[in-house]
């Protein structure tokens, strides 16, 4: 923060009391936005963030750096319909790495939708899988063409170009338009942003329940992920698993009838309220 300089002579006791009214303006300031919470973070130091979430009680909705009734102005979303036991599943992939048709063949058999966010180069290169995610029913969403960070994006044509060569890739292998869900590469985004992707009639789609599972090197074991995944489920939950996860592929058919044992259905993103 800038301080003013203080002019001197007869200016200078003048100045002092104005700038003690700003400081204890500013000191309110400080004590009152912890307390507006953090539906107001995008709104705040330029509007950069990353998404981010805590967790108060096993079973509750997290709590998001910015709330669900302060996304829903852009057509955004971090969790669904919290007054049901419904769960919103949705898999991110920049790369292929052969555990993809062994989640389809999961998702056929226990009847789940799923979303999956892709980069472009995925869609392109790739085109046999997302032809089936297509015919099986699930969603394919836009994960940007080259998985940039996004809030360093301000200029609305860029931001466009990146959701645009995804749409092609999308008509020239599907044959039609591809769904307008959007989600930010590693949940990097900017309040220019959310304006950006709403205008261009998407959705964005943070999440409310994600583990570290990317790593290809480091992957969880089974009781790691479920120590994370079981007891976190939440009404609503938006559940983000990376799908070039080799654990999430060998444990997902348990952890869907775990889920299912707990109470939860599945809905697909359209379903979103």
């Amino acid at each position: 923060m800038k301080l003013a300089k203080k002019i001197f002579a007869r200016k200078k006791r003048r100045e002092i009391t104005l700038a003690g009214l700003a400081a204890v303006f500013l000191l309110g300031m400080l004590c009152v936005l912890p307390q507006v919470g953090a539906d107001m973070a995008v709104r705040v130091s330029g509007g950069i963030d990353n998404w981010g979430l805590s967790f108060p009680e096993p079973g509750q909705t997290p709590i998001g750096n910015v709330d669900q009734k302060t996304l829903a102005e852009f057509d955004a979303y971090y969790v669904g319909d919290t007054a049901k036991p419904v769960i919103y599943l949705t898999f991110d992939a920049g790369f292929e790495n052969g555990c993809t048709g062994q989640i389809l063949d999961v998702l056929k058999k226990q009847e789940v939708p799923a979303a999956f966010f892709l980069v472009g180069s995925y869609i392109r290169d790739h085109s046999d899988l997302v032809k089936r995610m297509v015919d099986e029913g699930h969603i394919v969403g836009n994960h940007t063409n080259t998985h940039p960070d996004m809030s360093a994006i301000d200029n609305m044509a860029d931001f466009e170009a990146e959701l645009q060569a995804v749409e092609d890739y999308y008509r020239q292998t599907v044959g039609s338009d591809m769904p307008k869900f959007y989600r930010p590469p590693q949940g990097k985004y900017s309040e220019s942003n959310l304006h950006q992707a709403k205008e261009l009639g998407y959705k964005t789609v943070f999440w409310s329940l994600a583990y570290v599972d990317w790593y290809e090197d480091d992957q969880p074991t089974r009781e790691e992920a479920f120590a994370k995944l079981l007891p976190r489920i939440h009404n609503g939950a938006i559940v983000l698993l990376h799908s070039t996860s080799q654990t999430n592929a060998a444990i997902l058919d348990e952890l869907l009838t775990k889920w299912k044992e707990q109470g939860f259905s599945f809905a697909s993103l359209h379903d979103l309220p």
